[in-house]
C-alpha cells in the first residue's frame, strides 16, 4: 500500500485557515475553567487583602500611637510650617493689633551629625544667645529631631546655612507681632513659641476654633481667615495708658487702672493696667505684679458703691429722691461695731445729699430698709456677687462674705466688706446710667441693638434717671468736681477704700477709684480710673491722698483728651430739660442745676 494514500477506515480532517487557528489560539490562551479562575481569582483577593489591611493598621497606628517627636516635626514640615497661623486683631476702626509675619527656624537632627563639638562650636559662634551646655545635650541624643533654635533672623539663617553643617536644616514659622508694643497688652494677651494663644483675645480666638482648623490643615496663612475686630479704639487706648501712666508717677502710686465702656452697647473701648509689659516680649508677663487689675484684681471699691445703694432704694419703692436721713451725732452705732461720717453735716440730709456728702450712715440707713435678704437679691442682680464672664479668659471670683449679716449689709452699702473686679463694678454703673440695662462688658465691636438682644433690664427709666441727677450734682456741688470737664456735662462718683493688710485695714494704704458718665443727659461713655496706695501731693491736697484728689484728676484728664477723639461734641449751652421728673418731683437743688 502506498504511504500516500489515506487509509479508508480514518476519516479525512477538515482544512482550516491560517487566521482561524490564530483565532483559536488567542481564545485558548484566555479561555480558563471555572475550577481554575476561581483559584486565580482567590489569589489576587488574597494579596489585595493583605495590602489593604496593612495600609489600614499603618493609619491607626498613626492616629493612635504617640509620635516620635522627630516624625512629628517632619509631618509639620511637609504641611509647610510649624507654629499655627493666627488671624489678624484689628481695632474698632481697622488699625491692626497684632498680626502674623513669615520667620524660620532652624533645627538638628542628631544622628545626621557626626561631630557634635564642632556642631555646637560652630552654632554658637553665629547664635550666641544659644546654651552650649544645653545645645550639646540635644545634639547627644537619641531624638531624630530637636530645636536649634526658632524664629531666627534672615542674617542669622544665611549664618548658619553657610556653615554647611550635615544635619542641620530650616523650617518655615510663623511669629505673632504686636505693632503697637504695650497698647492693649492686658486685652491682647500673648502666644507662645508654637504661636498658641496663652491669655487675653489670643486665647479666646483658639477657644473659637482656631486650633482644630489649623490641625486639619485648613488654614495656611492669615489672609485665609478674617480679621478678629474688637471694641477698642486704638487712639483712645493710647490716651489712656499715657494718662495712667502720668498718674501713677506724678502720685507715686503701686499700680494704676483705667477703662472707658460705652454705656449704649458695653462694648470695652479702652483698658490699660500699669504696670503693663509688651506682648512682644511675653515672658514679663509672668510677672505677679503686671496683671489686669480691672478684670483679675478684686477690690472693695469705696464709696463708689453708693451708687448701687441709691439705686437700690429708689428702685425699690420704700425710698424717693426726697427722702431724708438723720446723720446727727456721726456715729450709727450697731451692736459693738460704731459706722462714722467721713465728712459729716450733723443733720438730717435728703437722698441726694447722701451722696454728695458721701454719708455713710445714709448709705447704711437705706440699705437696712432694703433688708439683708433684698440687699443680696439686689447686688445679685447687678451682676456683683458672681464672676463675670468676658472674651478674657482671665476673670476673678468676688470675694463675699461668708455669712452675711446685718453689719455686713450696713458696710457693704457705703463700699467695704465686698471685693468685686473693678470692671464688674463698671458694668453696674454703666447700667444705673444708660436707662437700667446690665450688659457683661465686651471686647468685640457690636451695635446697639446686638447689645440690647443681650441686655437684661435690672432698673426703671425713673431710677436711672433720678441716679443722672444725683450724680451730676455731685460733679457740680460734691467730690466729682475734679472731673467735671466744662462743656462735656459730666457726673460721678469717687471712691476710697483702706486696703485690708493681713485681715486689718490700714488707714495710709488706700486704694482710690472714679467712676464717672458723660454726658449725663444722654449718657455714652463710662470713664473709670482706680489707682493702687496713691500718695498726697502736698501742693495740691496738702495731706490727702483720697480719691477726688489722684484718680478723679486722672480721670478729668482722660475726659478731656479723649471725649474728642470719640466724638463727643461739645456742650457750649447746658441741656434743655434733661431731667424733667427730678423738676416734676422738686428733687433737692434742681433749680440751682444747670440746665433745668
Amino acid at each position: 500500500m502506498d504511504a500516500r494514500e489515506p487509509v479508508a477506515d480514518e476519516p479525512a480532517l477538515p482544512r482550516r485557515s491560517l487566521a482561524e487557528m490564530l483565532r483559536g489560539g488567542v481564545l485558548a490562551m484566555f479561555r480558563l475553567s471555572v475550577e481554575r479562575s476561581a483559584a486565580r481569582v482567590g489569589l489576587v483577593g488574597l494579596v489585595f487583602g493583605t495590602v489593604f489591611l496593612a495600609l489600614i493598621g499603618r493609619l491607626v497606628s498613626f492616629a493612635l500611637l504617640p509620635d516620635d517627636p522627630g516624625t512629628a516635626q517632619a509631618r509639620r514640615a511637609e504641611a509647610g510650617g510649624t507654629a499655627q497661623v493666627r488671624p489678624d486683631i484689628i481695632d474698632r476702626n481697622g488699625e491692626i493689633l497684632a498680626t502674623d509675619i513669615r520667620t524660620v527656624s532652624v533645627f538638628a537632627e542628631p544622628k545626621n551629625i557626626y561631630d557634635k563639638d564642632e556642631a555646637v562650636e560652630l552654632l554658637t559662634a553665629v547664635l550666641p544667645d544659644i546654651n552650649a551646655r544645653d545645645l550639646r545635650e540635644k545634639l547627644s541624643s537619641k531624638k531624630g529631631f530637636v530645636w536649634v533654635k526658632r524664629e531666627i533672623t534672615p542674617r542669622q539663617q544665611a549664618e548658619v546655612h553657610r556653615l554647611g553643617i550635615p544635619g542641620i536644616g530650616f523650617l518655615s514659622d510663623h511669629k505673632r507681632v504686636y505693632p503697637n508694643g504695650t497698647a492693649a497688652a492686658h486685652i491682647l494677651g500673648v502666644t507662645n513659641l508654637d504661636n498658641v494663644g496663652i491669655a487675653g483675645i489670643e486665647k479666646y480666638i483658639d477657644r473659637q476654633g482656631l486650633r482644630d482648623l489649623n490641625s486639619l490643615g485648613f488654614v495656611e496663612k492669615s489672609a485665609d481667615m478674617a480679621p478678629v475686630q474688637l471694641s477698642i479704639d486704638l487712639r483712645a487706648q493710647h490716651a489712656v495708658r499715657d494718662e495712667l501712666a502720668w498718674g501713677m508717677e506724678h502720685y507715686r502710686a503701686k499700680a494704676a487702672a483705667g477703662a472707658i465702656l460705652d454705656v449704649t452697647t458695653g462694648e470695652v473701648i479702652a483698658l490699660a493696667s500699669l504696670p503693663d509689659f509688651d506682648p512682644n516680649e511675653p515672658k514679663d508677663a509672668l510677672d505677679p505684679d503686671r496683671i489686669n487689675r480691672m478684670n483679675v484684681g478684686v477690690y472693695e471699691m469705696g464709696s463708689t458703691f453708693k451708687a448701687m445703694t441709691l439705686a437700690m432704694a429708689l428702685d425699690s419703692g420704700k425710698f424717693n429722691v426726697n427722702s431724708t436721713f438723720d446723720t446727727r451725732g456721726g456715729v450709727l452705732h450697731w451692736g459693738r461695731q460704731k459706722i462714722h461720717e467721713y465728712h459729716g453735716t450733723n443733720r438730717v440730709i435728703t437722698m441726694p445729699e447722701v451722696f454728695t456728702h458721701s454719708s455713710n450712715i445714709g448709705s447704711a440707713k437705706m440699705a437696712l430698709g432694703i433688708g439683708v435678704p433684698g440687699h443680696k437679691a439686689f447686688l445679685k442682680k447687678m451682676g456683683l456677687l458672681d464672676r463675670m464672664r468676658t472674651e478674657l479668659p482671665e476673670s476673678a471670683e468676688p470675694i463675699i462674705p461668708p455669712r452675711w449679716t446685718e453689719i455686713n449689709t450696713i458696710t457693704i452699702a457705703f463700699g467695704h466688706g465686698l471685693a468685686v473686679a473693678p470692671l464688674q463694678a463698671s458694668a453696674a454703673v454703666a447700667a444705673i446710667a444708660n436707662g437700667g440695662f446690665l450688659m457683661t462688658p465686651t471686647f468685640l465691636k457690636r451695635t446697639e441693638s446686638e447689645a440690647r438682644e443681650k441686655a437684661t433690664q435690672v432698673l426703671s427709666p425713673q431710677t436711672s434717671e433720678a441716679m443722672r441727677y444725683i450724680m451730676r450734682l455731685n460733679a457740680t456741688e460734691g467730690s466729682a468736681k475734679k472731673a467735671a470737664i466744662p462743656y462735656y456735662y459730666v457726673g460721678g462718683k469717687t471712691g476710697t477704700a483702706e486696703k485690708v493688710i493681713r485681715g486689718r485695714y490700714v488707714k495710709n494704704r488706700l486704694f482710690t477709684t472714679f467712676m464717672a458718665v458723660a454726658p449725663m443727659d444722654k449718657p455714652k461713655y463710662l470713664f473709670v480710673t482706680i489707682m493702687d496706695e496713691p500718695q498726697p501731693v502736698a501742693a495740691e491736697s496738702g495731706s490727702y491722698a483720697t480719691a477726688a484728689y489722684n484718680s478723679g484728676v486722672v480721670t478729668g484728664r482722660v475726659i478731656a483728651r479723649v471725649a474728642p477723639i470719640l466724638g463727643l461734641p461739645p456742650q457750649f449751652e447746658p441741656p434743655v430739660k434733661p431731667f424733667p421728673l427730678m423738676v416734676k418731683l422738686g428733687a433737692y437743688h434742681v433749680n440751682m442745676l444747670d440746665g433745668k
